[in-house]
């Protein structure tokens, strides 16, 4: 095409239909890639329920394995039968992060008592099995937790910087919240007394 021949509005045009396809091409792939990393944080999430829910469903094994021995810790049952609820209520990710937060915590502290101070009880397999394995969801709700944090990140990331946060704007996308208790509900489990000599016979 010889560009001396055209006229400045032809040239005009060639150049707002040149802008046009790259500014296209640009608002395809920033669609693509948020769609992607929202993607990824759903599907992280939903590994995050999963580890969640199974010590959710572990927990009333242990009690019910235990609690007959162990009458004078009402404290620390009340709290786990309150953080189970609290979860099973939940509606939002901050909810639920406190909620698991709590069941985290006062099943931790159970262990503990159990450990400390009822031998006969820590000794027993099926006790035993139940507290490893309710160890075990721990550690991979934690797990799965930084990795949905990480995909919250760099989600959040790409959709507040410049430019793609124009096509995030467009497609009605906004910021996600991190998994992440506040510190109450990390703190929420009552005190016990783990050296207390009169329970350390129990369970026998």
């Amino acid at each position: 095409m010889d560009m001396k021949k055209l006229s400045g509005g032809a040239i005009a045009g060639i150049i707002v239909a040149a802008v046009v396809v790259i500014l296209a091409i640009f608002g395809i792939s920033a669609y693509n890639s948020i769609v992607k990393a929202d993607q990824q944080v759903t599907e992280q999430w939903s590994q995050v329920e999963n580890v969640t829910q199974r010590q959710y469903d572990l927990i009333p094994n242990l009690v019910s394995s235990v609690k007959g021995s162990m009458q004078q810790e009402q404290k620390v049952f009340g709290a786990i039968a309150d953080a189970r609820k609290d979860y099973a209520k939940a509606d939002t990710t901050k909810d639920k992060a406190n909620a698991t937060a709590e069941m985290t915590s006062s099943v931790g502290t159970l262990i503990s008592v159990i450990r400390e101070n009822y031998p006969t009880l820590n000794s027993n397999k099926q006790v035993s099995t139940l507290m490893s394995e309710l160890e075990g969801s721990q550690n991979r709700i934690s797990v799965e937790r930084r990795r949905y944090n990480q995909d919250v990140q760099a989600y959040n990331n790409k959709i507040v910087t410049f430019p793609k946060n124009i096509i995030a704007n467009m497609m009605g996308k906004g910021t996600k919240a991190y998994f992440k208790a506040d510190s109450k509900a990390m703190n929420s489990t009552p005190s016990v007394d783990l050296d207390t000599d009169s329970s350390s016979t129990s369970g026998k």
